[in-house]
């Protein structure tokens, strides 16, 4: 059984920051579950460029508001507290705060080791495990 207090990962190399973004990596790969769990921040008004082309991902919006644009379609969606969206087919996507800090609850697929941040393409490289 695993247990862990969020309070416990803030400030360790579980809590990776980024610019407009903040990640606390609750279950990694090494964790064994076949997917990574996630608690992120997005403080209002950012702009993520983002395509987990490595990646699927589900993301649970659990509190604050902004928008995911899908640059295939070019549909903007609404995100606030009750909202989840799926990134079923590695969508490129635009990710914004609203006028409050978003915190999304997020869970990858392969899961990531806890190294990773967004490349210049916004997605997540494919780490194995040392």
């Amino acid at each position: 059984m695993i247990v862990r207090d969020r309070k416990d990962i803030l400030g360790t190399e579980r809590e990776v920051k980024g610019d407009g973004w903040t990640s606390r990596r609750l279950l990694l790969k090494k964790d064994g579950m076949g997917f990574s769990f996630h608690e992120t921040i997005i403080p209002a008004k950012a702009e993520l460029r983002l395509w987990y082309k490595n990646h699927l991902e589900a993301v649970y919006c659990v509190a604050g508001n902004g928008t995911i644009e899908d640059l295939a379609s070019g549909e903007t969606h609404q995100i606030h507290d009750g909202v989840i969206y799926a990134l079923n087919n590695n969508d490129r996507h635009i990710l914004r705060g609203g006028t409050e800090d978003m915190r999304l609850i997020c869970a990858f697929n392969p899961p990531v080791t806890g190294r990773e941040t967004h490349d210049s393409e916004g997605s997540y490289e494919l780490i194995e495990e040392e």
